[in-house]
């Protein structure tokens, strides 16, 4: 994987050791937590086994999550992540995900590095479908992949047992193509 990647404004890179504090700082929120599978406060030791785990996986294994740090330029402070993963069912498939700190939310960094991640996907990897998953509830999320082109495929309603509760997710997806044509449009 041709790691880091970069965009105008951040820089996407694997996990180092130096990522442990401002990782479980984010996970450890209540307002990121909240629609997230994994409780605050995010505890210690599920950080350091996670980021030990992330720094020597290898990404694009199929039905293996990847997570890649997100970073503010030029300083280097990060400010979430993003993750994929190549469908277990389908290898031309993925699915995608991104976390931010509470304190970048609304500047457009979740689109802006979700975005490279797709290029990396369709470009690089050459797949053919990347699809979302979110919470109907977070709205928030649910802009950013309309943002990024991805359209609503379906509405699955109390389908999962979520923190105490029955919840309702969204499905979003694009085709390599319609990435494709968004790309040239942008230039």
């Amino acid at each position: 994987m041709p790691l880091p990647f970069e965009t105008v404004r951040l820089n996407l890179r694997p996990f180092q050791d130096d990522d442990l504090e401002p990782f479980m700082a984010y996970r450890s929120d209540p307002l990121v937590a909240q629609y997230q599978g994994w409780e605050a406060p995010y505890p210690r030791e599920k950080a350091v086994a996670f980021v030990e785990e992330m720094k020597n996986k290898q990404p694009g294994r199929q039905d293996d999550w990847y997570q890649i740090i997100v970073t503010l330029k030029p300083d280097w402070q990060v400010i979430g992540d993003v993750a994929f993963h190549i469908l277990a069912e389908d290898i031309q498939q993925a699915e995608i995900a991104f976390t931010l700190a509470r304190s970048f939310w609304g500047y457009g960094y979740a689109s802006e590095a979700a975005s490279r991640l797709l290029d990396y996907l369709f470009g690089e990897l050459h797949l053919h479908r990347v699809r979302a998953i979110c919470d109907a509830e977070n709205l928030a999320s649910a802009r950013v992949l309309e943002r990024l082109g991805m359209r609503r495929e379906g509405a699955f309603i109390e389908n999962v047992w979520f923190k105490g509760k029955w919840g309702s997710e969204f499905l979003y997806a694009i085709l390599a193509r319609e990435w494709q044509e968004r790309s040239a449009n942008r230039i």
